[in-house]
């Protein structure tokens, strides 16, 4: 299985929303295979039930340290005239190869909607958390990561499995 099995995500961070074609630079052989798919942060009905927090919802949350939020079902037409308030878009590629005659497109799209269920929570739980972040400097960050590091190590050694799992599709 080795060989056969790949899951790779690259990702660029544009300051944009979200408006560029084939960031990547892919071939148009490969750019002709890609399915763009956009991610609404603001957009309830991209959300799984079972993952709704409604402290984590941009679309009702408001940044008491930057008073950027609620997102409105138009955050997007709105936000390029606010000058003051930067933005950007992750592109994400993901690649996924499963090579198991009768399964590939099964396991395939199975991880692809599992990404693309992650992307979706992660993004909008980060610009919900923005007033925890948004004065960290860089000695902080990287304090935090080695603290994170060691944390996940000791959960792996010791803990059952928790967060967001595949049986939850």
């Amino acid at each position: 299985m080795k060989d056969n099995f790949l899951v790779m995500i690259e990702t660029w961070h544009k300051p944009d929303l979200g408006d560029q074609e084939n960031v990547h630079k892919l071939d148009p052989e490969q750019w002709k295979k890609v399915e763009v798919v956009n991610i609404d942060i603001a957009d309830r009905t991209q959300v799984d039930t079972k993952d709704y927090k409604a402290d984590e919802d941009p679309a009702t949350f408001k940044s008491q340290k930057t008073g950027r939020g609620p997102l409105g079902p138009d955050w997007k037409k709105e936000l390029p005239q606010k000058t003051d308030c930067p933005h950007m878009c992750a592109y994400k590629l993901v690649t996924v190869k499963f090579k198991w005659f009768g399964l590939q497109n099964k396991v395939e799209s199975f991880i692809h909607k599992v990404e693309k269920r992650l992307f979706t929570n992660f993004h909008r739980q980060l610009f919900c958390w923005i007033d925890r972040w948004i004065n960290l400097t860089m000695d902080d960050i990287r304090r935090m990561e080695e603290e994170t590091q060691k944390e996940l190590d000791d959960m792996r050694e010791k803990d059952p499995v928790k967060g967001m799992s595949a049986s939850d599709e």
